[in-house]
């Protein structure tokens, strides 16, 4: 009886301890994120795919009314795509099931648009069954893309569209497995072919689609499946299509004010700090300038700094990243975009290579309940579901590492326990050096994740300190790291002239070359501002003389010079200051059309002398808030200034999300003079703006 006795007093000690440390653990705070959306974020970085019939029309939005016969990949293998995502440590890939041209990838039952109408496979493909398969093979979960804008549908903006769109929701979710994420984009309404009306629809895009019976409808066939973008969403859109979150990232959204459109998507970049809903961010962005595949844009993939620093500014801001691999005309993801992510995850890697802080000594000056429960050290355990919290209403403290021996420190990455919520508002970090304490950074958020990149400091000791925060603090993992001295590429431009300047980061030395290939020490060192008039490929790189480390190549292609163009005529605007769109600069810019010079506006343009031709680019403005952007163009030629030749007509398609260069290509032509015609503007605005003109010249 006595031992009895004694077994029942000693459970009830530990029960009430167990009681007692769960009555102590924090009170979650604010919007909570569901299992699902943790399951999400913790996937951090997947695939996009980008592939139909723009594919083989080169467009970027189709209009409509493009034959399905066109699509006729003649080497599609997804298990190469899936082969490449794996490899790149991404978790999944989302595809562009059907885009904004409605042409389907899988033999939908409700419409004739899709494969079972092309060539590829006699009609009996289905590339979403296909890639779904090899998801499965290669461990990476599948999302699909589906548009909710048609532009080939006759009955696009009325009530018997909704049914066809929801009944193509319900093929993809029930024919392929579980579907990770269910991508819609915001692009909805405009002209179209809509089944030969040729016209402009506009809609109501919170209003027409009725998305919370949509949204019923979906979580009934697919309750796994996080659905992004319109509508009471569950996860956001970054708000640019650079794949870049602001610094401050906040997983919550005023979803109430957004859905009655008070929101503007600027705002996602930095969520809402008083949200009501857990939105977390998604940033999305193409490895090229364009989403999908085109020619002209093979030797245009994001340059390895770039993508380092998208890297750090989506996954290191507490988003995942969406990176977009648009596949060729093969139906394969194409070698320079596989090089350059092969680099972006060797870079990576290197950072990440070594793990600085899990043998140092752990302290904080305010642990809750001083439980081992809480512990400091709980940040370097490697448990994501251990961490360190203090006591109820302790809304500022700090966290000390102490090294064995002085370390280089370059990376920062801290995580917060979001299962209970978002909670830091701003947080400093030090590194002891020579026995003095020295900040390093000065940050707000943190979230699921946050990454800060450093100037490399030799420190005894770093020290977090937590200035403010919503509620008490509670952080899971606390890491730092020495990552290898990373040199950027140089930077190269050239004026009208052809006067080129060449820049690099912390005067490290560059050397250039001119013929192709690519430099080394052994090539020209640049010493000053050169001239080359004529058609060129330069190539550049910048070299750490203390550490001896290279950059990657930088190369830059121009035309002959601009020096003998002229500005000849334009509809409106100012004349004398016109000669900025070919200066060179893409810095500067000029406008025309205004509410009396209605769109149409034109610009003639002498090149000086009889070129070769085929293709042009436009710069759109990039400096301002209103970049007026051109939405609409024609652009001729003419040997002679009186006979003109029409040579490419048509839209700038997703110039509003993605303001960059536009290249257009034409067949080979010879001209003197060019004509540049802005027929339409984005949002219907009637001033329109040019950074610069360029020609391609043909080889």
């Amino acid at each position: 009886m006595k031992n009895i006795f004694l077994s029942i007093c000693l459970f009830g000690v530990i029960s009430s301890g167990l009681s007692q440390e769960l009555a102590n653990a924090p009170k979650p705070f604010g919007p909570l994120p569901t299992q699902k959306q943790i399951d999400w974020q913790e996937m951090e970085f997947y695939a996009f795919v980008h592939f139909s019939l723009n594919t083989f029309t080169n467009k970027e939005w189709g209009y409509g009314d493009e034959s399905p016969a066109l699509f006729n990949p003649t080497n599609l293998d997804v298990r190469q795509w899936a082969r490449i995502v794996k490899v790149a440590g991404m978790k999944g890939i989302i595809l562009v099931a059907k885009h904004h041209d409605g042409f389907c990838l899988w033999p939908s039952a409700y419409t004739e648009r899709s494969v079972k109408n092309s060539p590829w496979k006699n009609g009996n493909g289905d590339l979403v069954k296909e890639l779904a398969a090899a998801c499965k093979e290669y461990n990476l979960k599948l999302g699909l893309y589906l548009s909710p804008w048609d532009r080939n549908r006759a009955d696009y903006g009325k009530p018997e569209y909704v049914t066809y769109f929801r009944n193509q929701l319900k093929e993809l979710l029930t024919n392929y497995g579980d579907v990770f994420e269910m991508w819609f984009d915001g692009a909805n309404g405009g002209d179209g072919y809509y089944g030969g009306a040729n016209e402009t629809r506009k809609i109501n895009t919170l209003e027409y689609y009725n998305w919370d019976e949509t949204y019923k409808l979906i979580y009934q066939l697919a309750p796994k499946t996080l659905v992004w973008g319109v509508g009471p969403s569950e996860a956001r859109w970054i708000g640019n299509e650079e794949g870049r979150a602001g610094k401050t990232n906040w997983s919550l959204l005023r979803q109430k004010d957004e859905l009655a459109g008070k929101v503007h998507y600027t705002e996602f970049m930095s969520g809402h700090e008083d949200g009501e809903k857990w939105v977390p961010g998604e940033a999305d962005v193409s490895i090229r300038p364009g989403w999908f595949y085109h020619s002209v844009e093979d030797d245009k993939v994001r340059p390895l700094d770039e993508m380092v620093d998208i890297y750090y500014e989506s996954i290191g801001r507490n988003a995942t990243l969406l990176l977009n691999l648009p596949v060729d005309k093969r139906g394969l993801v194409h070698e320079n975009d596989e090089a350059r992510l092969k680099e972006l995850v060797s870079t990576i890697k290197a950072d990440f290579k070594t793990e600085l802080l899990s043998k140092t000594k752990i302290t904080a000056d305010n642990v809750r309940g001083n439980s081992l429960e809480f512990s400091a050290k709980n940040v370097s355990d490697g448990n994501k579901n251990t961490y360190w919290a203090t006591d109820h209403n302790v809304k500022t403290a700090s966290i000390t590492f102490e090294f064995e021996k002085p370390t280089d420190i370059d990376r920062v990455l801290l995580q917060e326990y979001i299962v209970l919520g978002q909670r830091v508002k701003a947080f400093n970090v030090e590194a002891k050096v020579d026995g003095n304490w020295k900040t390093v950074a000065n940050e707000t958020t943190i979230g699921y994740k946050r990454i800060l990149r450093i100037d490399r400091v030799k420190a005894s000791a770093l020290r977090i300190n937590i200035t403010d925060s919503k509620a008490n603090i509670v952080i899971s993992n606390i890491q730092a790291y020495n990552a290898p001295t990373f040199v950027r590429m140089p930077e190269i431009s050239r004026d009208k002239n052809g006067d080129v300047t060449i820049k690099s980061e912390n005067g490290n030395p560059v050397y250039y070359s001119l013929d192709g290939k690519n430099p080394t020490k052994k090539s020209t060192l640049y010493k000053g501002v050169f001239r080359v008039n004529k058609a060129m490929t330069i190539k550049a790189v910048a070299i750490d003389a203390a550490e001896n480390i290279i950059s990657a190549v930088k190369t830059a292609k121009y035309g002959a010079s601009k020096e003998n163009w002229k500005i000849v005529s334009a509809s409106s605007g100012d004349l004398k200051s016109a000669d900025r769109i070919i200066d060179g600069n893409p810095n500067t810019d000029w406008s025309f059309g205004n509410d009396q010079n209605k769109l149409p506006q034109e610009i003639t343009i002498d090149l000086g002398s009889l070129l070769t031709l085929n293709g042009f680019t436009y710069m759109p403005q990039q400096v301002g808030n209103n970049l007026n952007l051109i939405s609409n163009y024609e652009f001729y030629t003419s040997v002679d200034n009186v006979n003109w030749i029409l040579q490419s007509e048509g839209e700038f398609s997703n110039i509003k999300h993605n303001p960059i260069e536009q290249v257009k290509t034409f067949k080979k032509v010879q001209a003197r003079y060019i004509r540049f015609v802005a027929t339409s503007a984005v949002a219907k605005g009637q001033t329109v703006s040019i950074a610069e003109l360029n020609v391609t010249e043909a080889l």
